[in-house]
């Protein structure tokens, strides 16, 4: 239980990092690439299957981070969206 908790919060740093990094140019902070990097990871598991993406990026820590960080992509870009159609 330990273990698996540690490993959902290195996978979400890297990957919120990696993204912040991507979509805004900066990282958000540990706390804020984590939660991003898991909610990125929540978005890809139900949104790829849902429209169809089979996505085969290999088992493991690398292909658990490229899932992550491609949904936390996603959500990064839809934010930026709203923050500019709001702005």
């Amino acid at each position: 239980m330990l273990e698996a908790l540690l490993i959902a919060l290195i996978v979400g740093g890297i990957a919120g990092w990696l993204a912040g990094l991507v979509v805004q140019g900066t990282g958000f902070g540990l706390v804020g690439d984590i939660v991003i990097g898991i909610l990125g990871a929540l978005i890809a598991a139900f949104l790829f299957p849902a429209l169809g993406i089979a996505l085969t990026l290999g088992g493991g820590l690398i292909g658990a981070i490229l899932l992550a960080f491609l949904g936390a992509v996603i959500l990064l870009l839809v934010v930026k969206v709203f923050k500019q159609i709001t702005a």
